[in-house]
C-alpha cells in the first residue's frame, strides 16, 4: 500500500473536474504514475450514489492489478440495494451491497471492504461473519472498519479472534495535526490489535494546505468558498504557528501535514482527495518529508497530543 492514497469522494461530485470520466481518468492515471496505488472509495460517494465507484472502476480498466481498492458499506444508499430496514451491517444487506460494489467497480474482488460506521441494529459478530464469508469466497481480500471508537476496535478484534473469523486489518478515523483525538484510544487500540490506521481529513478540509489565511477571502474555486463558519471557527493561532514552522524548515504546509501523519505509528496510508493531476502529484511528493525528533517536539508544542 502506498504511503499516500487517493480519497475518491470527489469522483462524480458535481462541480468538480472529476465529475466526468475524463477528469477522473486524468487524476487516477497521475496517481499511478506518482506511485499512488491505494484508492479509497465508498458506495455512497458521488451523485447519484455509487457514481464514484463506477468512475473509479472505469478509470482502472486494464490496470486493476496495479491498484489496491478499498470501498465501504453501511451508509444509506437510498434503496439502491433494496430495503435495508436500517440494518446495514446485517448479513442480508452486506451480501447485496458487495455485489453492487463489485459491479460498479468492474472488478472480481475488493482488496479492503470496510464497515462505514457502526450499526447498532446488528450484532457485531453477524457483520464479521458475513465479511468472513466474503473473504473465504474470494470476493473480498481483507476487512476493515471506519469511525469506531477504541473500545469498539478492541471488541471487533476480540470477537473475530474468539469466533475464528477474519479479523479487521484497518481502521479509518479522523486524524490530522488539528484533530489528534484519535491518539487517546483509537491509535493505542490499533497498535495493540495490529490494525493499520487510515486517517481521513488529513488536511483538515484544506486548512492545512497553506492556501487559506486568517480574515482573508478563500481563493476562488477552492473548497472553502462559502463555508464562512468553518473559516471563522478555524484554530488560526495553531495554523499560523504551523505555517511559521514549515517556512523555517523550507517545506510546504502540505509536506508538513502529510509527512507528519505518514510518520505516525500505525498509519498505513494518508488518504487525501484530489481533483487534478497536479494535486495528486503534490500529495505523493509530500510524504517524502521526514520530521526529526526535535521537529516532533515542536509540533507537539504547537498542536498538543490528543487534542481536538
Amino acid at each position: 500500500m502506498s504511503a499516500v492514497g487517493l480519497g475518491c469522494n470527489n469522483l462524480g461530485r458535481p462541480g468538480t473536474t472529476t465529475e466526468s470520466l475524463a477528469g477522473t481518468r486524468e487524476v487516477v492515471n497521475a496517481a499511478l504514475e506518482s506511485g499512488v496505488t491505494f484508492f479509497d472509495v465508498a458506495d455512497v460517494y458521488g451523485a447519484p450514489r455509487g457514481r464514484s465507484e463506477d468512475l473509479l472502476g472505469q478509470a482502472l480498466t486494464g490496470v486493476r492489478e496495479h491498484a489496491v481498492i478499498a470501498t465501504k458499506f453501511g451508509m444509506d444508499m437510498q434503496g439502491t440495494n433494496g430495503p435495508d430496514f436500517g440494518a446495514r451491517g446485517s448479513r442480508r444487506y452486506i451480501t447485496r451491497a458487495v455485489e453492487s460494489s463489485l459491479r460498479r467497480l468492474n472488478t472480481d474482488w475488493i482488496d479492503v471492504y470496510q464497515l462505514h460506521r457502526p450499526d447498532p441494529s446488528t450484532p457485531l459478530e453477524e457483520t464479521l461473519s458475513a465479511a468472513d464469508d466474503l473473504v473465504r469466497s474470494g470476493k473480498v481480500r481483507y476487512v476493515g472498519h471506519c469511525n469506531l471508537a477504541g473500545w469498539q476496535i478492541a471488541d471487533a478484534a476480540w470477537t473475530a479472534r474468539t469466533a475464528n473469523l477474519t479479523a479487521p486489518v484497518s481502521a479509518q478515523n479522523h486524524y490530522s495535526l488539528l484533530e489528534r483525538e484519535a491518539e487517546r484510544d483509537v491509535i493505542p487500540a490499533c497498535g495493540r490489535f495490529g490494525l493499520g490506521l487510515l486517517p481521513y481529513f488529513p488536511l483538515a478540509n484544506g486548512l492545512l494546505t497553506g492556501k487559506y489565511q486568517r480574515e482573508t477571502e478563500p481563493p476562488a474555486g477552492s473548497r472553502l468558498v462559502g463555508r464562512d463558519r468553518l473559516l471563522a471557527d478555524a484554530p488560526w493561532d495553531r495554523i499560523d504557528a504551523l505555517r511559521a514552522f514549515a517556512r523555517e524548515r523550507g517545506i510546504t504546509m502540505l509536506e508538513l501535514a502529510i509527512g507528519w501523519l505518514a510518520h505516525q505509528p500505525t498509519v498505513a496510508s494518508v488518504m487525501a482527495g484530489a481533483t487534478s493531476a497536479e494535486q495528486i502529484k503534490s500529495n505523493a511528493e509530500a510524504s517524502r518529508w521526514t520530521p526529526t525528533a526535535e521537529d516532533l517536539q515542536e509540533i507537539d508544542r504547537i498542536c498538543p497530543p490528543g487534542r481536538r
